[in-house]
């Protein structure tokens, strides 16, 4: 026994995702490349304020990092760090030696010595 499916889609054709305007060439998802963007920005638009607010701290973080340290190798104390406003909370490595001293990381440049 043959069972037909009918699909909808293809024959009544296929529609934006973005304004569900009909799609009339084509396997797209979208009818213009506005749509398209517009729909992807959407979608991976920092919607969740926690990891938009995280990024912006390591960012910030970052900049004073670069600030202070404009030859690649400065050294530096925690109170010029905390008058630059940078926050200890947000560090994204950290590196604990046989001796047991840790020292924190920002991204690949940065190495912060542990503070007592």
């Amino acid at each position: 026994m043959e069972v037909y499916i009918h699909n909808p889609e293809a024959t009544m054709g296929k529609y934006c995702l973005e304004c569900n305007g009909k799609i009339l060439v084509g396997p797209k998802k979208y009818c213009s490349d506005y749509c398209r963007s517009t729909y992807n920005s959407k979608l991976n638009k920092d919607n969740k304020n926690l990891i938009r607010n995280i990024n912006n701290r390591l960012r910030k973080n970052y900049r004073t990092l670069e600030e202070l340290n404009p030859d690649g190798k400065t050294k530096t104390t925690k109170s010029r760090l905390l008058d630059k406003e940078f926050d200890f909370e947000y560090i994204t490595n950290t590196y604990t030696t046989k001796k047991g001293t840790t020292y924190f990381f920002l991204y690949d440049r940065y190495r912060l010595p542990p503070f007592g």
